[in-house]
Order: structure tokens, then sequence, then C-alpha cells
């Protein structure tokens, strides 16, 4: 019971720093910033918007991508580590699973954002075409989501019992909340099977729907024909980027986390020494889809792929490109191959150039392509002929960003980011091993 107590003391929800406080308002300011620019396209429509007749999607779908390929890491690698029963996973299990929830979220919001009216949205149920990708996409998210919530839930239930307990009588009101969220938990023996079983089919669940999705999205861009997405590569191609922006997200939020709420002691440079593989390995395995995505094309294109390849490696873009590619994958991975690269503030700033690169390396994906067209582009006004995101694009991408940082640090301010029951088991396995040796 002791070291229940202490492990509710070091990894249970605490009241905000001042540091804390100004971060919580930062988000809220831009995502009221960014809401604002929201009303005002409600009102004047898309104009204000730089997206025109042939760069029609821009950020906001770039953003949505984004998004998609952050909550994969979240639920697929966790779950694939739970059927396993690593157990050097169990502190940053949870962390996962929030950033997850954050990004799937987000997501679906931002698909709406796109369509210039939420109210279109009941277009894609009431006009739904099977034969449509998009129409897969509106089944699929709703349905990652919901199982998205339950992988973060259903293991939450002992900690949200065990936190009933410690609030009981210094904050009644709070013990009411955890005690109704954790279903009556006590710990019996029927429970603890029944919930293993659940979590197990969860997980089993989660990694089709999750594949499924990422690729769907995918096929989203690769079934129009479009020059530079007509490949059947793009589905593990968008599958690999999916576990590069998503492990370094982890790793990011995790460092943050650790050091905040100095969980040096539970999060250890073991800990990031095993991310930091698992980045390396994610990162090289999505730089062999670049080289089978651009190199092999360059040498067997045709005339219009000539061109979209020719304003990647030298054109307009790049200079952002190339960037992207060597800033965001290579010197990341190949920094990674080092144990003094694997270090936790090391492991930080790469985790942060991955992140960067891979929003980037959506917004390259999707722009180029859409200003190139299969007619000439002509007869129009100039600035159709490039694409910029304006102000209002940029302030309610940023908002959607700040929401999704803000769901998860309203999240890791009242769960514990470290399951305490689970950590309290293993303390007891190594002590009775310990005790046998």
């Amino acid at each position: 019971m002791a070291a229940i107590e202490t492990l509710v003391k070091d990894l249970g929800p605490k009241k905000f720093s001042l540091r804390g406080k100004i971060w919580t308002v930062l988000l809220v300011a831009v995502i009221v910033a960014g809401i604002i620019a929201y009303i005002d396209q409600l009102i004047q429509g898309q104009q204000v918007t730089n997206m025109r007749d042939y760069a029609l999607w821009g950020i906001y779908i770039s953003n949505f991508v984004f998004f998609v390929a952050t909550s994969f890491v979240g639920s697929v690698t966790v779950a694939i580590l739970r059927l396993t029963k690593n157990s050097w996973r169990t502190p940053f299990v949870r962390i996962a699973e929030i950033i997850a929830v954050a990004s799937i979220i987000m997501a679906g919001i931002t698909i709406m954002i796109d369509m210039a009216r939420p109210d279109r949205l009941l277009n894609l149920f009431v006009h739904a075409r099977l034969q449509s990708p998009i129409t897969w996409d509106v089944i699929i998210i709703p349905t990652y989501i919901v199982i998205s919530l339950l992988l973060l839930y259903f293991p939450l239930l002992p900690d949200l019992a065990i936190l009933k307990n410690h609030f009981k009588k210094t904050k009644p009101k709070l013990s009411k909340i955890y005690g109704r969220l954790s279903l009556n938990w006590s710990g019996s023996t029927i429970q603890k099977k029944l919930q293993s079983r659940a979590i197990h089919i969860i997980c089993i669940l989660i990694i089709p729907v999750g594949l499924l999705l990422q690729t769907v999205d995918a096929w989203l861009f690769s079934t129009t024909y479009r020059v530079g997405w007509d490949s059947t590569n793009f589905a593990p191609y968008f599958i690999s980027g999916a576990f590069v922006a998503g492990v370094g997200s982890l790793v990011a939020v995790i460092y943050v986390v650790r050091k905040v709420k100095r969980l040096e002691h539970y999060i250890t440079e073991y800990h990031f020494d095993k991310m930091g593989k698992f980045l390396a390995l994610a990162c090289f395995i999505y730089i062999y889809f670049n080289i089978n995505e651009y190199l092999i094309p360059a040498f067997t294109s045709k005339k219009a792929e000539s061109i979209h390849l020719e304003t990647l490696f030298s054109g307009d873009y790049a200079f952002p490109f190339w960037l992207v590619t060597i800033v965001g994958l290579i010197i990341p991975a190949l920094i990674l191959l080092f144990k003094a690269g694997r270090k936790p503030k090391t492991m930080f700033v790469l985790s942060l150039l991955v992140v960067l690169g891979s929003w980037w390396k959506r917004y390259i994906i999707v722009t180029p392509t859409l200003l190139h067209p299969f007619l000439p582009i002509q007869g129009v006004p100039e600035s159709w002929r490039t694409y910029f995101p304006s102000l209002h694009e940029w302030l309610i991408t940023g908002a959607t960003l700040a929401m999704a940082l803000l769901i998860i640090t309203f999240l890791v301010r009242h769960l514990p980011v470290i399951p305490i029951q689970r950590t309290a088991d293993e303390q007891k396995d190594d002590k009775l091993k310990t005790a046998e040796v």
C-alpha cells in the first residue's frame, strides 16, 4: 500500500506550475485566434484563403494527413507492444495513447474545416458513394476514434480506482469523478480477466483499422491519377511516414512530460535508447520508400512526371523538399545510429526536427501536384498559378495544432501518464525475482 501511495504522489495528477498555466493560456490564445479566423472564413467563404481552382486542398489537407499519421503510432504501435508484452513499454504507452486520441480527433475536425461549411458533412452520408475512398474515410475515422478511446480508457480503470481512494478525503468531488469513471473497479480476479481480454481484443482490432486508415488516406491521392500521386507505392509510403511522424511526436512529448513532472526515475535513458532505435528504424524504412517514390521515377518518368520531379529536385519546391529530406529525415536517422545520439536531450532535438519535417513533408506531397493539372493553366489570374497559405489558413491550422496540444495537456494534467497499478505490479515482481536470486 505504501508503494502505491508513493507512485500516486509521483505519477498522479498535479496542479499546474506557473509555466504550465502560461503554456495553457498561450494555447488558448492561439485557438481563439483560429476560431475568429474560421468564423470570418464561414462568413466570407474560402475567398479568404489562397486555395483556388487548382490548389483546392492546400494546407488543411496537409494538416489532416499529418494528424492521421501522428495518431497511427500511438494506437497501432502500442497495440503491438501490448500484444507482445514488452515490459519496457510501460512508461510511455499511455502518453502514446493520449497523443493518438488527440491527433485523430483533430483529424476529424480538420476535414470539416476544409469543407468550408460544416453542414456539408451531412452530404458525405446522404450522398455517399461506396466506390469513393472519401466515403471509406468517413467510415474509418469515427471507428478509429472510438477504438483509440477504448484503448486509452480500458487500461486506465485500475488507476482511476486508485485515484478515487487517494482523493477521497482531500478532494471528495474529484474522487467521485474518478469513481464514476473507474466503473466500480475493485481489482477482483474476474475484473482483471475481463479487462485483459477486452484490451487484447481492442489491440487486435486497432491494428488492421490503423493500417486501413493510412491506406485509405493514400488511396484518396493515388486514385486521382494525378502526377506525383499516381503510384502503387503510396499506401506503404504513407504507413512508413506515419511511423516516423508518430514516433517523433511521442519522443518529443515524453521528453517534455518527463522534464515537467520530474519522472527521470521512471522514464530513463534506457527507454530513450529503445525509442531512439525504433525512430532510427522508422526513418530508414521511410528513406527506402522515398527512394522508391522519387529516385526510380526520375529514371523512368514520362514528360509530365519529369516536370513534377524537376519542380521538387531543382525548381520552386526544391528548398523545402531537400530541407525536409536531409534535415528532417536523413540527418536524424544517421545520428540515431550512435548511442550518444540516443540520449534524452539529443533525442528531443532530433524528434522536433523529425516532426517539423513530417508536417512539411505532407505539404510538399499535396501542393506541387495540385499545381500540375492535366490541362495547361491558362486564362486565369497569375495568383492562381502558385499557392501559399493565407493568414486565415495559418491561424486556423495553428489553432488545430494548438487544440491537439491542449487535449494532450489536459489529459496529462488529470490522468496518470504512467500506469500506476502496472508499475506497482512490475516493481513487486522485480523484488520477488531479486529475493529468489
